[in-house]
């Protein structure tokens, strides 16, 4: 059967709501735990105070400057440094093991009571050491602690006089051996440059090249003669190329040879013209005064005829000679090409040893340049390697400080304040987070997902019977109202008329089940329903001493068939309406008699006679009993005691009845000490309750008699 009103917890339980009063009670549960780890730390740090040497620290100031250019600087072989890497390398070298050694000699530190006892003395004295950078400035502050005031300023001040004779020494060191280098690599650089001096010397003459040089280039004129040459027989050929494909298309087309602008602008042409036209009108005027066969008509006739042969014969020749000139001119302009070829390939070869020779000569170049760079530097720097300025300057020595740094009082009380404060609080909230058990209503409906029923407070008394009969004997208390509102929850649930047959149980023993099993079924009573009370523990059964029932016979007995009726276990109270059915004796098998049909048919008895049964069983944990029990009930109201279970141990022992189908009405939180140390959760609630509490205290009596004589309305209500 599923729990009807899971979903609605499941909807609000999902996100655990932790706000500033959560924190607050987790404060006040705590508080004696804060308290303890608070006043630990706090006098911890006053003892140190009271325990601690007093250290003086003594400061003195340089200013490095950046380091002086005196070094060859040839550029693409030697980078300079950035002046922060500079700045940083030289804070290193402050604190470098070989200087603080020399300091430590320097003092004789080895008698210093400070140093003696440390394994490595040098490091115990870099541990005192301190240095720091003054931001935007080549300004550094160098510091050293130590119990002797006077002591932590020599140290100070040695310090910094043995870093600037180092730094000053050092810087004279490293010239000198860079002069030293540098001589050296003058001589291979002479020996470089002579080797690249005789490499273009023999190169020059082994291709037996007189210049590279334009005006000596005789190469180069002479490619520039005829390449001239050749542009004027190329502009001569293609003319008289052009004259003759002229005459040709002329012929072709059918012109007069002597008609030709190439013939007829020829002076032999123009007389032999003349002569023909001068001979044709002689001839054309001999023509009519003479016949033809007579001797003068015929010498005219051949003086024309050899005229015009004559003619042809010289416009031919003058073609044919036109022809001639054209095939010259192109023979002449290859042969001027062929030249220039010869000319260029001349030249392209001197180019291609050109290259060559620019590739020799700019080495011997470079080595000539590098060779006096070299020699010039050498010479600067045997004149300024021994004088040498520092770039680092004492800005002010240390004196003898007046006041110690450590401890620091004020600071060392604050922080023990804050300290002990911050580990109280962690140590609290960290206990708080191992803590998982249930302690509230919110525990319940968001670890367990299960209604909450109500709140029982703590029951101040070891009797038995004060127990379990507090909301008889004592109405007015806040435990009696308490089951009222137990009693009223399960009222007001849907249908309650089906949880007619309840059983009590809990995770463990003594979380109060059987406490909660007797004052229910008392404020239940007192609604004037018939209420049955059961002891179903048939292990450890209580519910006889509660009542002060002494009697053998009991619900084993009805189980083990002694008993045939169930009339003789049942035993009248002095609550009205409220009947109890002990255990009996223990019998040797619980198990088997609980889970017989005896059971099945006791409960239905017992069903026709009461509104209400009340079924007190054990532990879920402890054994199966239970969880039988429960599934012949209508439902298992389940107790948890108040910071005692965890969340995963009931939530496992409710799974193991939900897997059994069964139905849990709901979680009552028991053993809640609203007035001491629990308050903290529960101050409203008890406030509440004391609030309605004189209501009882005045009527007296009177409450008691009206609360036993009310009937099933009240429980309505």
């Amino acid at each position: 059967m599923e729990n009807e009103n899971l979903g609605q917890f499941n909807q609000t339980g999902q996100e655990d709501t932790i706000n500033l009063r959560h924190y607050w009670h987790v404060i006040l549960e705590r508080r004696w735990l804060i308290m303890t780890a608070f006043i630990s730390v706090f006098v911890l740090s006053l003892i140190y105070l009271f325990k601690a040497t007093p250290i003086y620290r003594a400061t003195a100031r340089l200013q490095i400057d950046p380091e002086a250019d005196n070094i060859l600087r040839v550029e693409g072989i030697v980078m300079a440094r950035q002046e922060q890497d500079y700045l940083q390398t030289q804070y290193k070298n402050l604190l470098s093991r070989t200087l603080i050694r020399s300091v430590f000699n320097q003092l004789n530190l080895k008698d210093d009571e400070r140093y003696a006892r440390a394994l490595d003395p040098v490091t115990a004295l870099v541990g005192d050491l301190q240095v720091a950078p003054i931001r935007l400035s080549r300004l550094v502050d160098i510091s050293a602690e130590h119990p002797d005031a006077s002591q932590a300023a020599r140290v100070v001040n040695a310090w910094a006089t043995n870093f600037m004779r180092r730094n000053l020494d050092q810087k004279i060191t490293n010239s000198l051996d860079v002069v030293e280098r540098l001589k050296d690599e003058i001589g291979k650089q002479r020996i470089d440059l002579e080797a690249a001096e005789r490499k273009v010397q023999e190169y020059t003459k082994s291709k037996k090249i007189v210049s590279f040089d334009e005006g000596e280039n005789i190469v180069l004129q002479a490619l520039k003669q005829y390449t001239d040459q050749l542009a004027v027989r190329t502009a001569a050929a293609d003319a008289a190329q052009k004259v003759v494909e002229e005459v040709d298309i002329f012929l072709k087309q059918g012109v007069a040879i002597d008609a030709l602008p190439q013939v007829a602008d020829n002076a032999p042409i123009q007389e032999l013209k003349k002569e023909l036209a001068l001979a044709e009108a002689i001839f054309d005027g001999i023509k009519k005064r003479y016949l033809h066969g007579m001797i003068e008509y015929q010498q005219a006739e051949a003086n024309v005829q050899s005229l015009r042969s004559s003619l042809n014969k010289q416009a031919a020749t003058l073609i044919e000679a036109l022809r001639h000139r054209a095939q010259m001119s192109k023979a002449e302009k290859e042969t001027v090409g062929l030249l220039v070829k010869q000319q260029s390939e001349l030249q392209q070869n001197l180019k291609d040893l050109r290259v060559q020779y620019d590739i020799l000569k700019r080495e011997s170049a470079e080595k000539d340049s590098l060779y006096k760079a070299v020699l010039a530097k050498v010479n600067e720097m045997e004149l300024t390697a021994r004088n040498k300025i520092n770039n680092i300057n004492v800005v002010y020595d240390a004196d003898v400080p007046l006041k110690h740094v450590k401890p620091r009082t004020l600071l060392t009380i604050f922080l023990g304040i804050i300290g002990g404060l911050g580990v109280a609080l962690g140590l609290a909230f960290f206990v708080n987070y191992l803590d998982d058990s249930i302690k509230s209503q919110d525990d319940v409906e968001t670890y367990l997902r299960l209604p909450f029923l109500g709140y029982v407070p703590n029951i101040k008394t070891n009797s038995v019977v004060e127990r379990d009969l507090q909301a008889h004997s004592h109405p007015q208390s806040n435990a009696a109202e308490g089951f009222r509102t137990i009693r009223a929850t399960i009222s007001l649930t849907h249908k309650p008329d089906q949880f007619r047959t309840v059983a009590i149980t809990s995770t463990i023993p003594s979380e109060g089940k059987s406490l909660v099993a007797s004052n229910l079924a008392i404020v239940t009573a007192q609604t004037g329903l018939r209420t049955l009370l059961i002891d179903a523990d048939l292990r450890r059964p209580s519910v006889h001493k509660a009542y002060r029932l002494h009697s053998p016979m009991g619900l084993s007995s009805f189980l083990m068939d002694e008993v045939k009726q169930i009339d003789p276990i049942i035993h009248k109270t002095e609550v009205p309406n409220l009947d109890v059915i002990c255990c009996g004796s223990v019998p040797s098998n619980p198990s088997e008699l609980i889970g017989s049909k005896r059971m099945s048919e006791f409960l239905e008895a017992v069903r026709g006679k009461y509104d209400r049964i009340l079924l007190d069983c054990p532990p879920i944990s402890a054994v199966s009993d239970p969880l039988i029990i429960a599934a012949m009930s209508d439902g298992v109201l389940f107790v948890t005691k108040f910071n005692k279970i965890r969340r995963e141990h009931a939530r496992k022992s409710i799974q193991r009845v939900q897997n059994a189908g069964i139905h849990i009405v709901g979680v009552v939180l028991n053993d809640i000490d609203f007035e001491g140390k629990d308050s903290y959760y529960y101050s409203y609630y008890y406030y509440q309750n004391r609030y309605y509490s004189s209501h009882y205290r005045s009527a007296g009596e009177r409450a008691k008699d009206k609360s036993s004589g009310t009937g099933k309305s009240a429980e309505r209500n």
